[in-house]
């Protein structure tokens, strides 16, 4: 399962197109709101969602995968979670692969350590938050569990991305081509 978590003011190109292509690869996605009681989540652009599930009624496990989009406030709103937080560590210790995109990698996945000795990349201007990260000015990056994206303009690769990882680049390029990216 592809986990792609929601909070309050995140960057809603970056979230649903990774959901839109993942769903058409026939790969099993579900979007999660972080409020453990509130389904319903409202983008940086005032754009409402019905997330799929609540944190609290989903179990990650090894072979998961946890997409973090940006958009702010809502990479800050996903890294003052608690709980979220305590799942990512926990995937990262474990291997599991975590993909974020846009102000994500740098505000939460380099706050939290987790791109030491890895390459990445982030929107343009924030690579100092990315601590122990080698950045790289790429779309799109995979260093071992780790995928990276630059933001909304990268929102197709990195989608394709993760579509190659799980199902292969034939795959993918077929996603792709169906969407004439």
């Amino acid at each position: 399962m592809i986990y792609v978590f929601l909070a309050e003011g995140f960057e809603e190109i970056e979230a649903l197109t990774p959901v839109d292509l993942l769903r058409r690869a026939g790969i099993d996605v579900k979007t999660v709101s972080i409020d453990p009681k509130e389904s319903t989540v409202t983008g940086a652009r005032g754009i409402g969602v019905l997330a799929d599930t609540v944190i609290s009624g989903i179990t990650v496990e090894k072979d998961d995968i946890i997409v973090l989009p940006g958009g702010m406030p809502g990479t800050l709103n996903l890294l003052g979670c608690d709980m979220l937080m305590k799942i990512l560590d926990d995937h990262n210790a474990e291997g599991g692969r975590i993909a974020a995109i846009c102000a994500a990698p740098a505000r939460i996945l380099g706050a939290r350590g987790l791109l030491k000795g890895k390459k990445a990349t982030c929107y343009p201007g924030l690579e100092s938050h990315m601590d122990g990260a080698t950045p790289v000015i790429e779309t799109v990056v995979t260093d071992e569990n780790i995928t990276t994206s630059r933001g909304l303009g990268t929102a197709v690769d990195f989608a394709c991305e993760l579509i190659t990882l799980i199902s292969g680049k034939e795959k993918s390029d077929e996603i792709r081509s169906s969407v004439v990216a």
